[in-house]
């Protein structure tokens, strides 16, 4: 009996322990198998990473390589610049500008002055297309007549840049860069009120008008701008107009002319101010016009001398300025223009977006134009050494 309790125990003893046995095995096999799939997975997201780093830095690379190549290709273009004339100082500088700039960023200039004449505008505007310059920078003489030539360019896919003056009537044109030009008038128009304190005075004040050249898109501008803050005080009769010569057609000055301004003020002087009538100021929209004014002044006018606006700060109307002889210029920092103008290429020909601050204001006649908004201020006796001369944009000498 002892003998088979013995052997029972034995037995079971043993199935004990190969029980035992396959339990250490199984939880070394589990326990190894979960280590190697962890190492496994670890493994596997290492190598997705390093490949997703890889393909990221490869796309960088891309881009940037891409983007390398755009400007490579951007600044060694050819950009044709068409001014209007050489006749006066103020386009003299913005060519220039315009050249030098384009030049410092790598570009070829084709820069070319019509002498005011639509025809040889239109013909240089022609040889640029068929020369090949890829991109064109554009200061109409007259913004209507540029769309048959304009439509060539169009065709052969080189942009265009209107400058300054909106060239209208074609959908050639792909954006404009200019001053906030009914701003321009705003000053003259406000400077003018504020000379005469016409919120303060009774009046009446005489005044006389001249603006630009019909055909310059921005005549119109600078103009409103200023009689939008004129026109209630004629209203109310504190500025009187003796000429009677108010409306935009009647005041207008083609081509900006100097010479036919100052042959306007003559016969203006000669028929309602030479019974001593006192003339309080004289809008002129630009400097060109005011210098006209201001010979036919000094040549035939007795009374105390009036108000006088300008544009452009121009050498010889700064001169006045100094001299007592015109009020103030509305300062258009041509450098900063051109500058802009310059940015604009580089993102136009690199397929970049192109900076623009203004898309309600300007149609053409064809749709609006995306434009960039310089900001112009005012000279006058007070600040011109600041803004002239601090700047850089005279020295001394050149307004003694």
């Amino acid at each position: 009996m002892k003998k088979q309790i013995l052997s029972l125990v034995t037995c079971a003893a043993m199935a004990f322990s190969l029980l035992a046995g396959c339990s250490g095995s199984s939880s070394s096999t589990t326990a190894g198998q979960t280590t190697k799939a962890a190492e496994t997975t670890t493994k596997a997201a290492e190598t997705t990473k390093a490949a997703e780093t890889t393909k990221a830095a490869e796309t960088t690379k891309a881009a940037e390589t891409t983007k390398a190549a755009d400007t490579t290709v951007a600044s060694g273009s050819t950009v044709g610049v068409a001014m209007p004339t050489k006749d006066l100082q103020r386009w003299n500088q913005d060519g220039s500008n315009m050249k030098e700039q384009l030049e410092k960023a790598g570009y070829k200039v084709d820069l070319q002055y019509a002498n005011n004449d639509v025809s040889t505008q239109v013909s240089q505007i022609e040889n640029m297309v068929a020369n090949g310059d890829q991109i064109l920078v554009i200061a109409s003489i007259d913004g209507s007549s540029l769309g048959t030539v304009l439509a060539e360019a169009k065709s052969k896919n080189i942009p265009v840049i209107a400058y300054d003056r909106l060239i209208m009537k074609t959908d050639a044109v792909s954006y404009y860069a200019t001053f906030d030009n009914y701003k321009v008038g705003t000053i003259q128009g406000e400077y003018i009120r504020d000379q005469l304190d016409l919120e303060n005075q009774a009046g009446p004040f005489n005044i006389e008008l001249f603006t630009g050249d019909p055909a310059d898109n921005n005549a119109q501008f600078f103009f409103n701008g200023a009689m939008d803050v004129l026109q209630p005080y004629i209203d109310a009769g504190k500025l009187v107009v003796k000429s009677g010569q108010t409306a935009f057609a009647d005041v207008a000055t083609a081509n900006w002319s100097t010479e036919t301004a100052q042959s306007r003020m003559e016969n203006i002087i000669s028929s309602y101010y030479s019974d001593g009538s006192n003339l309080d100021a004289v809008l002129c929209s630009n400097d060109s016009t005011a210098l006209g004014v201001e010979n036919a002044l000094e040549g035939s006018y007795n009374g105390e001398w009036p108000v006088i606006t300008g544009q452009d700060c121009d050498m010889a109307n700064v001169k006045n300025m100094i001299a007592g002889k015109q009020s103030m210029s509305v300062f258009k920092d041509t450098r900063e223009l051109a500058s802009q103008v310059v940015k604009m290429v580089g993102q136009v020909l690199s397929n970049q977006t192109v900076d623009v601050n203004n898309t309600e204001d300007y149609d053409n006649g064809t749709g609006i134009i995306p434009t960039f908004l310089c900001d112009p201020v005012f000279a006058d006796i007070n600040n011109y050494k600041e803004l002239l001369i601090d700047s850089g944009y005279y020295t001394e000498a050149d307004l003694q």
